[in-house]
């Protein structure tokens, strides 16, 4: 028997651009940056937005949430806020579960925002997945504008297209693909930044140097020291080359949206994830994606894609830097004697459709993506570092 059937094949292109501003003092009267990029669409009308900020941020900067209303108020000819500035929890809080996407939501609709109205997300990078997830749900999507915070949102999470909620026990297993109206990153809000989330943005620059650029690389390596300490022109440079090589290889990979099954910028994440839930998120996204680079590192020079002393040297690196490469949660096991950060395997696979696709280093400053994974390795590996952890420098 035939079945015939008629396709008529649908294809369009889409091009999208936002730009990130690199600056200081965003909320200065006289800085008439947000304001002009508020109106890059040279659109010369009046526009209407809604300000989320963490209440981490407010916190350390209790005058902030004034300052911005100053600042609308100053150039009120353009810009109008509707309602006050709203505070919402910062950190892993907001994007465990739904719970606190849909009053996000609610405040957007009572402030009447529509698809050409604006959502100001200020705060770290689970603020602006949160925020970010709910402003790509109303109307199908809204104009967002991110304002990062911590180090890993100025050289990471926030320069990105992804927004997200953790649920049923994975990380970013609800999420979308929306890219920003822009992201405007402000160096001054690193000032008042606690150690976890200076250090944790430290891990990702880590990341993409070990697989993109051998020469940020050896600049995170030199100035290590000064990074610890908290160098401002340290961490500048260190966040701009970070953002920037994120930016380029989405800009450049040819799946921005992650059609494919390859993710290099999730180097070192498979077991990053597992360990935040093993933790109940109370190890920091950056200290666990630091673990498990050097989990991949040393997995990496087992297989020779990188010498030992080049896997010492990212150890040595991360260390030297602040940063952990050992967490008792690697130890934890099954009733069945199985290591339960393996299970991380497992759900990155599933999150890839299937095969496993992992991306490790190919030589400093190049990648590779390898297929399976060797578990009498990985338990090596954490063997291992447990012990380099205690090594003094």
């Amino acid at each position: 028997m035939v079945f015939p059937a008629e396709c008529y094949q649908q294809s369009f292109t889409v091009s999208y651009d936002y730009p990130v501003y690199f600056t200081r003092d965003l909320f200065d009267p006289h800085n008439d940056l947000l304001a002009d990029v508020i109106d890059r669409l040279n659109e010369h009308r009046f526009h209407r937005l809604k300000v989320f900020l963490d209440a981490g941020v407010s916190e350390a900067t209790p005058e902030l949430a004034q300052k911005i209303e100053q600042y609308t108020e100053l150039w009120s000819n353009c810009l109008k806020m509707e309602g006050p500035v709203e505070i919402v929890p910062g950190g892993e809080k907001i994007k465990n579960g739904w719970d606190l996407v849909k009053p996000i939501m609610t405040q957007i609709a009572e402030g009447h925002l529509c698809r050409q109205s604006f959502v100001l997300a200020i705060g770290g990078g689970s603020v602006l997945d949160t925020v970010g997830l709910a402003a790509s749900l109303v109307h199908r999507g809204l104009r967002l504008i991110r304002i990062p915070t911590t180090v890993l949102a100025q050289d990471d999470a926030g320069v990105g297209v992804k927004n997200g909620v953790n649920e049923y026990g994975m990380k970013n297993f609800a999420g979308t693909f929306a890219p920003p109206f822009a992201v405007l990153i402000d160096y001054q809000f690193l000032q008042t930044l606690p150690a976890k989330y200076w250090f944790g943005g430290i891990a990702e620059a880590f990341k993409v140097a070990i697989i993109k650029d051998r020469e940020f690389f050896d600049y995170l390596c030199r100035h290590a020291a000064e990074l610890k300490k908290k160098d401002e022109a340290a961490i500048e440079t260190t966040i701009r080359r970070c953002a920037i090589l994120h930016l380029e290889h989405i800009g450049t990979s040819g799946d921005p949206f992650e059609f494919g099954t390859a993710r290099p910028l999730d180097f070192g994440h498979w077991s990053a994830h597992r360990l935040e839930s093993l933790s109940g998120y109370e190890l920091g996204h950056g200290q666990a994606v630091s673990i498990g680079i050097a989990i991949d590192s040393f997995y990496a020079s087992q297989i020779g894609l990188i010498t030992s002393e080049e896997c010492d040297v990212i150890l040595n690196g991360l260390k030297k830097t602040g940063l952990p490469i050992w967490s008792d949660l690697l130890e934890l096991t099954r009733p069945d004697g199985k290591l339960e950060i393996l299970q991380g395997l497992d759900d990155f696979q599933e999150h890839l459709g299937g095969q496993l696709n992992v991306t490790m280093p190919n030589g400093i400053g190049r990648k590779i993506e390898i297929h399976e994974m060797d578990r009498d390795i990985v338990e090596q590996a954490i063997v291992y570092l447990k012990d380099h952890s205690k090594r003094l420098q």
